[in-house]
């Protein structure tokens, strides 16, 4: 394996921030107040540099997900028996806050996107 493939995925993290922040209506002053990591913290995550292991703590619990999801390992490893999309799939299920249509939608556009973007253009369509 590789650095790609080995260590904390810092972008995925600050990724995960980004996405709850937009989804909350949150400003980056509000993640900081609410997560108790200082908007420095924040903006070193946006370069790329790893947190240290409070700011760390701190900021998967404001998420509610466990470090762990952002450590880049083999896909069989990080994914088990379920594809991304699988995974994606049952979360956006979930959400309360979309309808049935809006579920099947937001799907739909994801497996479009995906499928459009993957880099295994050889594997099998669904």
């Amino acid at each position: 394996m590789d650095d790609r493939t080995n260590g904390f995925d810092v972008a995925a993290l600050h990724a995960a921030i980004d996405s709850e922040r937009r989804s909350r209506r949150l400003t980056w002053k509000d993640v900081a107040a609410e997560s108790g990591v200082s908007a420095s913290t924040l903006t070193r995550l946006s370069q790329g540099r790893q947190p240290d292991v409070n700011s760390l703590a701190a900021l998967t619990n404001w998420l509610g997900m466990s470090a762990d999801h952002f450590m880049r390992r083999e896909r069989v490893v990080q994914f088990g028996a379920a594809s991304p999309l699988a995974q994606i799939s049952s979360i956006i299920h979930q959400d309360p806050h979309l309808s049935p249509e809006g579920t099947a939608a937001l799907e739909e556009l994801i497996r479009a996107t995906y499928s459009r973007l993957r880099t295994d253009k050889d594997a099998p369509k669904d």
